[in-house]
């Protein structure tokens, strides 16, 4: 019988019906938690699809943890948030700065 190649458990994100669930055992639906923190109702579902890192922070409050627990792949190793806007920054940096003359070299160190 063939198995399937399991992922590394640290970078694993938890599976979205695993966070609904931890959501309902603490009494919480994400239109329910969305709308208690002044959001318009259904706004929290798009942390289930996109990188929303306000919305991460509440859902892992609520959950008793932190957001790198539920969705490492969209935090780098220094805890903050992987972003398109990062990782542009970093290459600008490194085209314009890294040069043989200075050595400068920033490394990007997220997910890809």
């Amino acid at each position: 019988m063939k198995t399937l190649p399991s992922l590394k458990a640290k970078h694993q994100d938890w599976h979205r019906a695993d966070i609904k669930s931890a959501l309902e055992k603490a009494g919480w639906t994400l239109a329910a938690l969305g709308k208690s923190r002044g959001y318009q109702r259904g706004s929290l579902v798009n942390v289930l699809n996109t990188p929303y890192p306000k919305a991460e922070r509440i859902i892992a409050e609520v959950l008793g943890t932190t957001p790198q627990t539920i969705w490492p792949s969209r935090y780098n190793q220094d805890g903050l948030p992987v972003s398109g806007r990062v990782r542009s920054c970093v290459t600008l940096f490194n085209s314009k700065f890294n040069t043989p003359e200075n050595n400068y070299n920033v490394e990007f160190g997220g997910a890809n």
